[in-house]
């Protein structure tokens, strides 16, 4: 496995990819099947806002290698269930070794619960809602490389989402979490030009149909 210095780096298979997954074999298949593809799932959208806000200070292979255990201990971000926890369930959950034990990030996913239930029901579906932030054209450079992907840790999109969601009371959704959210769930296509996985998850993205779009 060969990292070419521009942030791809050709895998054990012969493929060339974005570099940041390197040999871990958990992360390569995130790469490959997750990071970038446009979801519609609300549930999935809301999961993962929610591990983004856990991952503030971490290394997102942590919270990934700890994802299963986070899905057990808040009811699969099933939303409607979350908002009904209550303090008992705060305590609780401060004690499962398998999480993140912070409280302020776990009160948080609780508090994002009951805005997520306010706000589907306001527009019919969180994905609605999220993909009418899909930036357009002109906001997107025309050539992704490294240099250029370093240089954009928030965006105008993401600072407009991260706006409305702390207008609406969401917390832990600052513009640069809101960035690595819309990363992973293909509202953009941030694998690096030459990456085996950046045309096949553009073709996905026009063949995607937008929420909320007749």
């Amino acid at each position: 496995m060969g990292e070419q210095g521009n942030g791809l780096m050709e895998g054990a298979d012969g493929a060339v990819r974005c570099a940041w997954p390197r040999d871990d074999e958990l992360y390569l298949h995130y790469h490959d099947h997750e990071w970038g593809h446009p979801v519609a799932d609300d549930r999935r959208l809301f999961e993962k806002i929610c591990l983004e806000g856990f991952q503030s200070g971490l290394s997102w292979l942590t919270i990934l290698r700890k994802r299963e255990n986070f899905r057990e201990a808040f009811e699969n971000f099933h939303f409607e269930r979350l908002a009904l926890f209550a303090d008992r369930d705060v305590e609780r959950l401060l004690t499962n070794t398998g999480i993140v034990r912070h409280r302020g990030k776990i009160v948080s996913v609780i508090n994002n619960a009951r805005r997520a239930r306010d706000l589907a029901d306001e527009e019919g579906s969180l994905a609605a809602w999220f993909w009418k932030f899909e930036p357009p054209a002109h906001e997107r450079p025309k050539v992704l490389d490294l240099e250029t992907l370093r240089a954009m840790p928030k965006t105008e999109a993401s600072t407009r989402i991260s706006k409305e969601l702390k207008k609406r009371g969401w917390t832990f959704v600052g513009p640069t979490t809101v960035y690595a959210f819309m990363q992973a769930m293909g509202l953009v296509n941030d694998h690096i030009e030459g990456c085996v996985c950046r045309p096949l998850v553009e073709l996905e993205r026009q063949q995607f149909k937008r929420p909320g779009r007749s």
